[in-house]
C-alpha cells in the first residue's frame, strides 16, 4: 500500500508588492496553519517519509511550519509551482517514499486531488481545496509508477480551521 498527504500550502502574505508571486511567503495566520497541520500529521499518525514541494516560497514555509522528523528527504522543485495535474502525477510518479507529503498550489492540486480519489471525501471544502487543506489518499499498488486517475481511497480531509 502507497500513501499520499496532498496539502496546499498554508495562507500567503500579499502584502509585499514587490515581491513575485513564486517568493511570496506565509503571513502569521498561514504559519499557525501549518504549525496545526503539523500537529495533526503527527497526532494521526500521517507521518510523511518523502516529501516533493513546490519550490516556492509559502510552500517552503509551510513544510517546516509542519515540523517533520530531521531524517525526512525533502524535494523542492520547480515543476510543482502552479502545476498542473499532469505534472504532478508525474512527479509523483518519481517518489520512492511509501507515504508520499506533496506540498502545492491552487487549481492544479484542487484538481489532482478531485482526480486522484476513486470518489470524494464527504467534505464540504474539498470542491474548493482551501489554503492548507489536506488530502490523505491510500493506493492499492506497490510503486508510484502504477499510480493513475481514480485509483485513491480518501482516508482523511483537513483545513487548518479546524484545527486552530
Amino acid at each position: 500500500m502507497l500513501r499520499l498527504i496532498l496539502m496546499r500550502h498554508a495562507k500567503s502574505d500579499w502584502n509585499h508588492p514587490h515581491l513575485g508571486d513564486h517568493d511570496r511567503p506565509l503571513n502569521k495566520r498561514g504559519v499557525a496553519s501549518a504549525k496545526a497541520l503539523g500537529g495533526w500529521l503527527r497526532r494521526t499518525g500521517y507521518q510523511p517519509d518523502q516529501v516533493l514541494s513546490s519550490s516556492s516560497e509559502r510552500t517552503g514555509q509551510t513544510c517546516v511550519g509542519l515540523a517533520l522528523p530531521d531524517e525526512t528527504p525533502i524535494t523542492f522543485t520547480r515543476a510543482l509551482y502552479m502545476a498542473e495535474p499532469e505534472i504532478m502525477l508525474d512527479v509523483l510518479r518519481t517518489a520512492t517514499g511509501q507515504c508520499v507529503l506533496m506540498l502545492g498550489h491552487n487549481a492544479g492540486i484542487a484538481e489532482m486531488a478531485e482526480r486522484i480519489v476513486k470518489a470524494p471525501p464527504q467534505h464540504d471544502r474539498f470542491a474548493d481545496y482551501p489554503t492548507g487543506a489536506t488530502l490523505v489518499v491510500d493506493f492499492d499498488a506497490e510503486a508510484w509508477k502504477q499510480i493513475g486517475w481514480h485509483q485513491g481511497q480518501p482516508i482523511d480531509f483537513v483545513i487548518p480551521r479546524e484545527l486552530v
